[in-house]
């Protein structure tokens, strides 16, 4: 050990002596011991709290807490006043603390005491003077509010460099929320799951209370809500933009930062769970002393009835604990070093995600509380599928990212698992964390190489067209492997992290003052353009251009091959102001503004979003099962995809390579691989879609025999209102003119 280090050890030690002096003064201070309470033996399994009929018929409530290096559990029961009794977990089974509490009921608000070595320098970090939450809680009732006695550690000692090993002793519980008994009464006899084919889905990520907040036709008690969700006028918007499932913002129970609390701000987006059975409580309008499950519940049905899936997005990599500094809620308190991956020096946490822990998944009750976690929204909550944040965290084994990792390995056997929509985002903060293309069949994956083509495409900024042919065909350059399908990827051009769509063609520059970080969050690599102004403007060129720009990259997606993914509000404006970061922005910023419906240009843009997703829907060579193979079929020549220059002519080797701004690509219908439920010929109608991304207009010649003797006007991008297109026809050979920055679809006609 350096001589450093070893000062540090020193300084540290005698902290944590001192701190044991100062515990003993405040406990010398403390009221009464709370009232004791007996327990039955109980059972191990499941693990929370399960409320059932005990022996002898008596109801109660069985407890039961994996915390395998722990000395002793105490169950804390809390009144209607906060008055807390305790309850001696005395059983121990696998390490499994347990017990029946007779007369338990649901509602029943509880919390954990956990007793154990504190030695922060070998990573443990036991201290009973803090209530923990239950992981397995499937209601959580209040709110954190991270003063200083939530820390497990005092947290304003003097010698900041060793204060995470100075142990508070004051206690946490008036300061912390409680986990609730849930009564299990659900069977889910009556709710119908779509079951939506990947190849057929549209994937709508919206934020629970963002949606529905400012939702003029929502009840106003119900706004920010599941129930508000729940409420035929937000279904119908989703019926009519013709989505096929709504993927939900984190609404696992979540807490707030600390720098967030000081600066009078809050956690919007929820990436910062603590609670991964229990739906987020201030999202309920019916109350949070265990009604906000059948809430959600009612929520899915709801959805499920008008044809639209539910899927989660989820955050197990890391929790709301953050590093040795961070607050004591949960896992930290139960088993720090069995739940957290620890680095060498035990006192310091592995960070892989930016958030200043990670879950140490390889763990076999790390993975079990997960894998417990995804089949209860299952089978339970009644969720169709998950999109897994920093998914390369998961598939981690001991250091480096593993596609063979016990997380994907237990997954892909899982009879419950396997059957979901599963969405990973292919990559985390640390070396080696950038897996896109990598995760096996059976995953989907969010595709920012997608993105980052499309974005760069419309702003003139790719060299040459080769990415561009790629992501419009379905990355068959990421995911033609192992069996894996055009489905693997999800297309987006926008998401909750970064600009709206509207922003991205308003604004090149990050704006995100409001956050107090000094405009230094958020990234810098942002591949927007601004039309010739920043921000907002009264010049109504700009303003036009902007509103193509927004149908040309609405269309774009729509048109590709894979799984497209709309942002909530893009397809009728929304703004942010220009900030790419707003997780911390719980106002105006980030809720949904309604109002702009009531605009002619958003409402044409929504009418357009909503014919191309239909379109889409109707016309399965828009949404292909398989790769496109490139090759004739037929001995006319006619290949089931093809490109052309805008002179009309296949596109070479060559052309791939010389810079351009038009690609068109040529989808033909009756070369669809695969057969229908009857065992049928697939047979479509053939397009061809021409995009051009110049300052100026050009000159396209339309290709004629074999591939097509005359072409119908489909989509026109040029064109404000979309009525104005259909129905014009071109005979083939034609030059037509593009204008500039334009998409246009055209479908083969007779």
């Amino acid at each position: 050990m350096s001589s450093a280090a070893e000062q540090e050890a020193v300084a540290g030690r005698q902290a944590t002596g001192n701190g044991r002096q100062t515990a003993a003064v405040n406990g010398a201070r403390r009221a009464a011991p709370p009232l004791t309470v007996p327990a039955w033996p109980g059972a191990p399994t499941p693990l929370g709290a399960r409320f059932r009929v005990g022996p002898d018929g008596v109801a109660g409530t069985n407890f039961a807490l994996w915390a395998g290096g722990a000395e002793g559990v105490e169950l804390c029961l809390f009144d209607e006043a906060g008055k807390e009794s305790r309850v001696r977990l005395a059983e121990l089974t696998h390490e499994i603390w347990h017990g029946f509490v007779p007369g338990v009921l649901p509602g029943q608000r509880y919390g954990y005491r956990v007793h154990g070595r504190w030695d922060p320098w070998t990573g443990a970090r036991w201290n009973p003077a803090k209530l923990l939450l239950d992981p397995y809680a499937r209601a959580v009732d209040g709110d954190f509010s991270l003063p200083p006695e939530v820390y497990g550690h005092v947290r304003d000692w003097p010698q900041q460099h060793v204060a995470d090993t100075v142990r508070d002793d004051r206690d946490s519980a008036p300061h912390v929320p409680k986990g609730v008994v849930v009564h299990d009464d659900d069977d889910w006899a009556d709710d119908h799951r779509p079951k939506t084919p990947w190849a057929d889905s549209v994937i709508y990520e919206l934020h629970v209370k963002g949606f529905t907040q400012r939702h003029p036709g929502i009840p106003e008690e119900l706004r920010g809500t599941y129930a508000g969700l729940a409420h035929p006028a937000a279904i119908e918007h989703l019926v009519k933009l013709g989505v096929t499932a709504v993927e939900l913002l984190p609404v696992h129970q979540f807490a707030h930062e600390d720098h967030l609390l000081r600066r009078g701000l809050r956690n919007y987006w929820g990436y910062n769970s603590i609670g991964y059975f229990a739906p987020h409580a201030a999202y309920a309008a019916s109350g949070t002393t265990g009604q906000q499950v059948g809430e959600f519940k009612r929520m899915v049905r709801a959805l499920h009835a008008a044809g639209i899936e539910v899927i989660l997005d989820v955050v197990y990599n890391h929790t709301a604990e953050a590093g040795e500094l961070g607050p004591t809620l949960s896992l930290k308190g139960i088993d720090n070093r069995g739940y957290y991956r620890l680095q060498d020096d035990a006192r310091r946490y592995a960070d892989y995600t930016g958030c200043g822990n990670t879950l140490h998944v390889v763990q076999p009750h790390v993975l079990r509380l997960i894998t417990d976690s995804l089949r209860y929204w299952v089978t339970e909550m009644g969720v169709d599928g998950f999109r897994f944040d920093l998914a390369a965290a998961l598939a981690r084994s001991m250091h480096d990212v593993d596609m063979l990792s016990p997380f994907l390995a237990v997954i892909a056997q899982d009879p419950v698992l396997r059957r979901v929509k599963l969405i990973a985002e292919p990559w985390d903060v640390g070396s080696g964390g950038y897996q896109v293309g990598a995760f096996p069949p059976l995953w989907t994956e969010w595709n920012d190489r997608y993105r980052n083509a499309v974005r760069d495409f419309w702003r003139h900024a790719l060299p040459d067209v080769r990415e561009m042919g790629y992501r419009l065909s379905g990355s068959s350059d990421l995911y033609a492997w192992g069996g894996r399908r055009p489905y693997a990827s999800v297309n987006f051009i926008t998401a909750h992290d970064g600009f709206t769509l509207r922003d991205l063609v308003s604004y090149e520059r990050k704006h995100n003052e409001a956050n107090g970080e000094g405009n230094r969050d958020g990234t810098d690599d942002n591949r927007a353009w601004n039309g010739g102004a920043e921000g907002g403007t009264d010049d109504e060129d700009v303003r036009a251009l902007r509103r193509r720009q927004l149908r040309n990259l609405l269309t774009t997606l729509l048109l590709s091959t894979g799984v497209p993914m709309l942002v909530a509000g893009d397809e009728l404006g929304r703004t942010q102001r220009g900030n790419n970061n707003a997780y911390c922005q719980d106002n105006e910023i980030s809720w949904l503004d309604w109002e702009l419906l009531e605009d002619p240009g958003w409402q044409a843009l929504f009418a357009l979003t909503s014919r191309l997703i239909a379109l889409r829907h109707r016309h399965p060579v828009l949404r292909r099962r398989a790769f496109f193979s490139g090759r004739a079929q037929t001995a006319d020549g006619l290949r089931d995809l093809a490109w052309f220059t805008s002179r009309g002519t296949e596109m070479t080797e060559q052309d791939w390579y010389a810079p351009a701004a038009t690609l068109g690509m040529y989808l033909s219908g009756r070369d669809i691989p695969g057969r229908d439920e009857r065992g049928e010929q697939i047979l479509d109608d053939s397009f061809l879609a021409v995009l051009h991304a110049g300052e100026g207009p050009v000159d396209f010649r339309l290709p004629g025999p074999p591939w097509a003797e005359r072409y119908e006007v489909v989509v026109d991008t040029s064109l404000e209102e979309q009525g104005e297109a259909p129905g014009v026809e071109h005979p083939a050979g034609t030059e037509i003119t593009m204008p500039a920055r334009a998409v246009l679809l055209l479908r083969v006609a007779g």
